[in-house]
């Protein structure tokens, strides 16, 4: 069955998008965090780049799934470092998925009402936005920051919906995140699908859970529209 088969967008009022590694490539993040901070930290504290990266890798699995390791100030006092300059310094790599652009044009086109919902610090969606106009083809931005839960927590859900109810019938929510798909569906959305290629650097993920998409074009609403400059090369 064809995945555009098994989404009826006559019940989808609403579309959830997470922002990195859904819309955007996540190659940019994993060089951000696991090339570029270690070769800046290994600069700055004067120890070798693969000390420094041996270092940081444990400190990104010690925060890994907490606000902490979404929290751009937190990286920065911890490591001594401006991460929101540093991430400007390589932002020429911040780039669409294939055929975000399309996908979300033909979701306006069939008057969906288009979200996204981050783990992303409110710095590094203002850096994203600003580099790819994303803010102007969506309808809202919902920030984990705000409610100081991540996705994956459960609660996140409940307190996302006690301020901005939601419809769990008509609502399609696309992430990258297993563990984020997993708290979606232990809160009740009906209809998921998971990014199967978030880096476009690296293997698809293994999945055998929900359904997944390697290119928008697969669950898109009629037919594909061409859309220029996807690109921020």
């Amino acid at each position: 069955m064809k995945h555009n088969d098994m989404v009826d967008w006559q019940k989808i009022q609403t579309v959830f998008l997470d922002m990195d590694g859904t819309l955007l490539d996540l190659h940019f993040d994993i060089y951000f965090w696991f090339e570029h901070v270690p070769q800046k930290y290994s600069e700055v504290h004067s120890v070798p780049c693969e000390q420094a990266r041996d270092k940081l890798v444990k400190l990104f699995e010690l925060h890994r799934g907490s606000m902490n390791w979404y929290c751009l100030d937190f990286w920065s006092q911890l490591l001594s470092l401006d991460i929101v300059t540093l991430k400007a310094e390589v932002r020429h790599k911040i780039a669409f998925r294939p055929n975000v652009l399309n996908f979300l044009q033909k979701l306006i086109d069939h008057k969906k009402k288009i979200i996204i919902v981050t783990d992303a610090h409110h710095d590094s969606i203002k850096l994203k936005f600003e580099t790819t106009a994303l803010h102007e083809w969506v309808d809202g931005v919902i920030c984990s920051h705000d409610f100081n839960r991540p996705k994956q927590d459960p609660d996140f859900w409940l307190a996302l919906h006690k301020e901005k109810p939601i419809d769990l019938e008509t609502t399609l929510f696309i992430d990258d995140s297993l563990p984020v798909l997993r708290s979606a569906q232990a809160y009740g959305f009906k209809h998921l699908f998971l990014i199967s290629q978030p880096d476009s650097q690296r293997p698809c993920q293994d999945n055998n859970e929900f359904p997944a998409i390697g290119d928008f074009l697969e669950i898109s609403p009629g037919r594909p529209v061409t859309v220029a400059h996807e690109s921020n090369d």
